[in-house]
């Protein structure tokens, strides 16, 4: 159901009559495109995600606040506007929108924040690259990213490549677990590493097809008000060669140290760094597996509309 509309709060045309039709509706979040990816390489695979939602059946509904404005499906002149380096984007989490809205702020939306939006338009899948998670030395910081609780209260499938390997990934399973928030494996056993398609972790759960992840997603709604994440591994020929990969990860948290990044602004500081090890490689697979998400998560939007 397509939630009221307020003078803070609209819905793209294609997405409300998507909604208001029964049809499938995938929420694709903009940090990514504006604090996550270089130029032009963000609006490209933004287009390529709303792209591969549309080749699976399902219209896409890119998410971001423009000018206090929380915008539920947005075109491409409003999301260059928003990604434009010259103009100033905040990232905004789910706490963050009341402020945005208040102040007139421009702003992309983390999962979290997409997540809080998408519910109350009424949209219950959505996709992303990888979640946040529970950082490394969150036992001193209680550094723990809000896409957890955001999951834990809100009950929106979310397909992701796992979690960055810049994160404490056992930590954030571990929190996961006692969130209540289920994880599945698409077709494969191990939670994926984000730009590795095996973190070294197994997963208690696997799904086949997109079929079977709406059917457990509709199933897991009857009992539980909670979250549900698809972990969907960057295809093997895809990955970062290992060695590369640590040698990365390893120069990216140095640099973090260095420089003093906390909170919120340690990712976007890592994943710059890891880009410039890997001579822009990362990119590369973060942008992949970010769009094979996308079809993904409209798959199983596709499937979970035709058992309503």
């Amino acid at each position: 159901m397509t939630a009221p509309l307020s003078p803070h709060f609209t819905l793209h045309d294609e997405v409300a009559t998507a909604l208001g039709e029964g049809r499938a509706v995938v929420a694709l979040e903009t940090t990514i495109v504006v604090h996550g990816l270089p130029a032009p390489q963000n609006l490209e695979v933004a287009a390529a995600c709303e792209a591969a939602v549309r080749a699976a059946g399902a219209v896409p509904a890119t998410i971001g606040v423009v000018n206090g404005v929380v915008r539920v499906g947005m075109d491409a002149a409003t999301l260059a506007g928003l990604a434009d380096p010259g103009r100033p984007s905040a990232k905004l989490s789910a706490r963050d929108l009341g402020f945005a809205v208040a102040t007139g702020t421009s702003g992309a939306t983390t999962v979290a924040g997409t997540i809080a939006a998408a519910h109350h338009a009424g949209i219950a899948v959505m996709a992303t690259g990888g979640l946040g998670g529970v950082h490394r030395g969150a036992a001193a910081t209680y550094d723990e990213s809000a896409d957890l609780t955001a999951l834990a209260r809100v009950a929106v499938l979310v397909v992701a490549s796992g979690v960055k390997s810049i994160l404490d990934i056992g930590a954030t399973l571990e929190r996961l677990d006692s969130l209540g928030v289920p994880v599945a494996g698409y077709r494969t056993d191990r939670f994926p590493g984000f730009y590795r398609a095996d973190s070294g972790f197994a997963l208690d759960w696997r799904l086949e097809s997109a079929a079977l992840a709406a059917a457990a997603f509709a199933a897991h709604r009857r009992w539980s008000p909670t979250g549900f994440v698809v972990a969907n591994p960057v295809a093997p020929e895809r990955e970062l060669d290992a060695t590369v990969h640590d040698d990365a990860l390893a120069q990216a948290l140095a640099h973090a140290a260095v420089v003093g990044a906390t909170g919120k602004d340690v990712t976007p500081v890592v994943l710059a760094e890891f880009a410039r090890v890997t001579g822009g490689a990362s990119v590369r697979v973060n942008s992949d597996l970010v769009v094979a998400n996308a079809a993904v998560a409209a798959q199983i939007a596709v499937a979970l509309a035709a058992l309503a």
